[in-house]
């Protein structure tokens, strides 16, 4: 009778009371049957006890030890799938698709949906007005994040789509690896890859790539270029060494112009070398703009 009933409702979500506990798994009352809710399928951050009523997916009817056995999870990323077709109607019927599911169930759930209707916005039909349809299936979720983001067939697209609201600078395809590698701004790069990297692997699951996260250096790279190139200058006009011309070129004077309107003591204050050393470079500057026939400040 079981086997029967339930061979062709696997995939469907089903309610039920908790009858007991047989170890750490959870036994529910479905009416006429029990199902067991195995510890592998229940959610790590949730609580059950006998006497609640809760809602899980039907994963299989198995055929075990003790006979046939109702198989139910919580867990399930397709457990997700089916509270979205039962809340979004536009799901149910089609008009807007659910792509991909990636899931680390009690923490956070990531949703890739798109309509092939160019009228229908399909993140805002699963977000529902103010929020109500999403807020339904959190409910259900026990307060689970659920990330609903629009599908692309670019892959770089979707990568960018998924790890919203962290601003992307670059992304980069490997196509022999299947990696994307994602250039980021170092104040952003805590919330791409997420607590303990959930959110990074999160976005591989839902892609289907892999996801390199690095810091973006193209900004520093371009300004340590610069900084370099100034120090060299200064260093070829003031006859000093390249570190030394480094280090004011770090402490601010990174020309001749702005070395000149420097005093000696600021100059020892940058280098350390001592007032007669500072002295003489001050001079250096003078004379480069006396050379140039442009009057030295004072």
């Amino acid at each position: 009778m079981i086997y029967e009933e339930f061979k062709d409702r696997a995939g469907e979500i089903v309610s039920g009371t908790i009858r007991r506990f047989d170890r750490s798994d959870v036994i529910l009352d479905l009416g006429k049957f029990e199902g067991i809710m195995p510890s592998r399928e229940r959610v790590n951050t949730e609580e059950y006890n006998i006497g609640d009523r809760i809602r899980a997916y039907v994963v299989a009817v198995e055929n075990g030890p003790r006979g046939p056995e109702i198989i139910l999870s919580r867990s399930h990323p397709n457990f997700i799938r089916r509270l979205f077709e039962i809340e979004v109607s536009e799901i149910a019927d089609h008009t807007v698709e659910l792509r991909s599911i990636a899931r680390e169930a009690g923490f956070r759930t990531k949703v890739a949906v798109h309509s092939s209707n160019e009228k229908v916005d399909p993140v805002g039909a699963c977000v529902g007005m103010r929020g109500a349809r999403v807020k339904n299936i959190v409910r259900e979720l026990n307060n689970e994040k659920v990330d609903i983001i629009r599908w692309y067939e670019d892959p770089k697209e979707f990568a960018r789509e998924a790890l919203k609201p962290a601003r992307i600078r670059a992304i980069e395809v490997d196509e022999a690896s299947h990696t994307l590698h994602v250039s980021i701004d170092k104040e952003d790069l805590a919330l791409a890859i997420g607590k303990r990297g959930q959110n990074a692997r999160l976005t591989s699951r839902l892609t289907g790539w892999e996801i390199d996260i690095q810091e973006d250096r193209s900004a520093a790279e371009a300004f340590e270029q610069q900084m370099g190139g100034a120090a060299s200058q200064l260093a070829k006009s003031l006859g000093i060494s390249d570190e030394e011309a480094k280090s004011l070129a770090s402490g601010g004077m990174n020309s001749i112009d702005v070395i000149i309107t420097a005093e000696a003591t600021d100059i020892d204050g940058v280098l350390g070398c001592g007032l007669e050393k500072a002295e003489a470079i001050l001079t250096a500057a003078k004379n480069q703009v006396a050379e140039k026939g442009v009057p030295a400040a004072s």
